[in-house]
């Protein structure tokens, strides 16, 4: 599995396989050892899934040594303190059974995020959590974070795909040494996206589906990819993205791509942040 360095040294897998949305236990448990045997060594899972519990079964059924394996999970706004950090991260520790994660990111740039962020420096500090990061951030809540704590974010998740490339995000994060990791690689299905022209056109070319195709164009931007699906030969498919590359022109026409279309919403906007509250019981 091809690595990139973050910024406090530890290697991070390229791609990754996320199980949002996939709630059900037993479904959960069956795609993550699935993905585990095609040859995933980075598995995305949050608290806010709700299913932490059949990520750790299936890692501990893989056979894999826990070592090879790069665990993520999130803490959720409904915990978005100091003390809230420090409890979700010790009930996502059980969930998972393990005796440390990989990545622990904030979810959302919402609630009190310096408190929380200061727990996870912490948790960090303790060896409990191998790097730490953030999603959802744009440029300035990630400098703002940075700037008033003492760890800067290893890692910043955020929506990314062919329709929304976050050029300008991409490019300060990347001068700041903040890794990119993309989700919603496939804009959610949104937006007829597996059957646009270019993508099926260079599908038609390199012999590959739209789904690695898009992931291929991630990988060479230099992005770590998260994708999903439950049926196992997409799993294998959007893995295997390897050995092929996309030529730069080729490249050049995915970035004619670029809509700013999003699946979900701006999280500059205060309507995104009373929406988000609100989930946890909070309103004006």
């Amino acid at each position: 599995m091809k690595t990139v360095t973050l910024n406090n040294g530890v290697e991070m897998p390229t791609v990754g396989f996320g199980v949002f949305q996939i709630q059900d236990a037993e479904t959960t448990q069956q795609v993550v050892e699935e993905a585990i045997k095609t040859g995933y060594r980075l598995i995305d899972t949050a608290q806010a899934y709700g299913n932490e519990e059949a990520v750790g079964k299936a890692v501990r059924a893989s056979g894999v040594p826990r070592e090879e394996l790069f665990i993520t999970t999130k803490l959720w706004i409904s915990d978005m303190s100091y003390d809230g950090a420090k409890k979700a991260f010790a009930d996502s520790l059980e969930k998972l059974e393990l005796d440390y994660v990989d990545l622990y990111l904030l979810h959302q740039p919402i609630g009190d995020t310096f408190g929380a962020w200061r727990a996870l420096e912490e948790l960090y500090s303790e060896g409990k959590i191998r790097a730490i990061g953030v999603s959802n951030f744009k440029p300035d809540q990630l400098a703002n974070l940075s700037l008033f704590n003492h760890i800067v974010p290893a890692v910043n998740q955020i929506e990314l795909h062919v329709f929304n490339q976050k050029e300008d995000d991409r490019n300060y994060m990347a001068a700041k040494g903040v890794q990119t990791q993309s989700w919603g690689a496939f804009a959610e299905g949104q937006y007829d996206i597996f059957n646009n022209p270019v993508l099926k056109e260079l599908a038609d070319k390199y012999q590959k589906t739209t789904a690695q195709i898009m992931l291929r164009w991630q990988l060479q931007l230099g992005v770590v990819s998260l994708s999903k699906s439950a049926t196992p030969e997409r799993v294998r498919q959007n893995f295997d993205i390897f050995n092929f590359e996309l030529s730069q022109e080729d490249m050049t026409k995915i970035t004619s791509l670029e809509k700013a279309l999003t699946v979900f919403a701006d999280h500059h906007a205060a309507s995104t942040v009373e929406l988000l509250a609100g989930f946890v019981g909070k309103s004006f």
